[in-house]
């Protein structure tokens, strides 16, 4: 039984999109930033399935998280500077 989406495997996203969204996303934040880029699944029925978090972690400030209701590969530059604009 798969319940909330656990237990589904699937592949990894391609890390070549993964870097090209850090790319875009260090392009918007400052220098020592730290940035994280995953894809999951969510499991809200409620979400469209896949959908990229991206995290920005600045020296002694708190986590932000932005999303982009789009798996990985689908992610375009625009979404990640409007994600980003709502986010931080």
């Amino acid at each position: 039984m798969v319940f909330l989406g656990l237990g589904r495997r699937r592949e990894p996203a391609d890390d070549t999109a993964r870097r090209r969204v850090e790319t875009w996303v260090r392009a918007l934040v400052e220098p020592d930033c730290v940035v994280k880029v995953n894809e999951i699944l969510c499991p809200d029925p409620a979400c469209p399935g896949l959908e990229t978090i991206i995290l920005v972690m600045r020296p002694g400030r708190k986590t932000r998280a932005a999303k982009v209701s789009r798996p990985l590969l689908e992610v375009t530059e625009a979404e990640v500077g409007e994600a980003l604009a709502d986010a931080l």
